[in-house]
């Protein structure tokens, strides 16, 4: 039992999807999968109940879960301590991301960035991607994590990961037998949407101004939560990125794919000039290549 295997363990607990948590821990799903067949037959357990829907984790999966993520916790804590010891660096990092972006958890990339190097000062907003790439630009942030690939010239930007849209709708809704909705069925539909500030909005008026729809927005909002609430309620349809519409949250509503959709795009964007940014980069760049050196064993 190795850190890579409980790594991939405890993102296939969280993630209860083996696509998505393939893509988190940068593998591919054979290998992940092949990963977590290693791990249960060196325990001689089942980890997980596995259906065509969902990958939920067994009692002897819970059983292992909080040790697991002890274990990952406190040998992050070591390399840190290592690379604090080592390189200690002081300053201000200014960070801004969007809200849910899925394919980084920026939250992670903040603590750990922040327990390497404690002596740097830590300012962090949160704004629709539009947003904070201006801000980019303009000198006001070091480094932004967006959803969007439309970036400007003056900035540098780094591909994170991508998700594909889906189409949020009621169980009772006309689409809602359909297993692929037509972009032509989405004409004269009441959204709900991001506002304009948001990556996935832009993504969303340009995919439908394509196809010929101008819609009017009734509802913008600026919280994926409350999006969801809204279109559970009855109020319009939303198209998301894949991983908002397989949030717990939306699990009594339908999620239907788009015929050749644009892809949900999120990036890292910085400035050229000299600051402490691509250190943040770095951590990403560690988990990177600690999976390249810890191969998946077939099996």
């Amino acid at each position: 039992m190795d850190l890579r295997q409980l790594e991939y363990f405890v993102t296939l607990a969280d993630e209860q999807h083996f696509t998505r948590a393939a893509e988190l821990c940068r593998v591919s799903q054979s290998g992940l999968s092949a990963a977590i067949r290693r791990l249960e037959g060196e325990l001689n357990s089942v980890l997980f109940d596995r259906t065509t829907r969902r990958v939920v984790p067994t009692a002897a999966g819970l059983a292992l879960l909080a040790h697991a993520r002890t274990i990952l916790t406190e040998a992050a804590a070591g390399r840190d301590a290592v690379i604090r010891a080592s390189h200690a660096l002081s300053g201000e990092l200014r960070v801004g991301s969007e809200q849910c972006l899925g394919a980084v958890d920026v939250g992670m990339l903040l603590e750990r960035f922040h327990r390497r190097y404690p002596e740097v000062d830590i300012q962090f907003i949160q704004a629709g991607s539009n947003d904070l790439i201006a801000r980019v630009r303009e000198g006001e942030l070091d480094i932004a994590f967006v959803a969007t690939a439309d970036t400007p010239s003056a900035v540098s930007s780094v591909e994170l990961g991508r998700r594909q849209l889906r189409l949020l709708v009621l169980p009772d809704d006309p689409l809602a037998a359909r297993t692929v909705a037509e972009w032509s069925d989405l004409r004269d539909r009441d959204f709900i949407d991001f506002r304009p500030s948001w990556g996935v909005r832009s993504l969303n008026d340009a995919a439908l101004a394509s196809h010929g729809i101008h819609r009017q927005v009734g509802f913008s909002v600026d919280d994926v939560h409350t999006l969801i609430d809204l279109v559970q309620r009855g109020l319009g349809i939303a198209l998301v990125p894949q991983h908002v519409a397989q949030k717990p949250e939306a699990s009594g509503l339908v999620a239907l794919p788009l015929p050749a959709a644009p892809p949900w795009i999120v990036s890292a964007v910085l400035t050229n000039a000299t600051t402490l940014a691509p250190r943040l980069l770095d951590i990403l760049a560690d988990e990177d290549a600690a999976r390249v050196e810890q191969p998946v064993a077939a099996g």
